[in-house]
């Protein structure tokens, strides 16, 4: 067994899975098709930074990897995956804000004013 949590070995497991569950399996597979799109309206390269930007966000660290791969081959710059590295981190803090107003409310403190 392994000692830490984010193995590469782990896909390996997903061909079992596809085994167990191939209905499910596909259709989930399907949905990365999504992405790798190049004839929507929305271009590649964005379609990869927003992937990305989704995959730090759920902080999935292969989707990270097959993501920014993909950007990059889509054309994507460095300075355009540091921006979408600072967006993510943006909308993420404002998530913990707004949760932490929820926080206040299940708490039991009144709102101000």
């Amino acid at each position: 067994m392994s000692s830490h949590y984010h193995d590469p070995a782990d896909l390996t497991y997903l061909k079992r899975m596809h085994e167990l569950a191939p209905t499910e399996f596909e259709a989930w597979l399907n949905l990365d098709k999504i992405v790798g799109r190049e004839d929507g309206t929305i271009p590649h390269k964005y379609r990869e930074l927003m992937a990305i930007a989704v995959a730090l966000t759920t902080q999935c660290p292969y989707c990270i990897e097959v993501h920014t791969r993909a950007a990059k081959r889509a054309g994507a710059s460095a300075a355009e995956l540091s921006e979408t590295t600072f967006i993510a981190a943006a909308l993420r803090a404002g998530a913990a804000a707004t949760h932490g107003a929820m926080a206040m409310k299940l708490y039991g403190e009144p709102p101000a004013g």
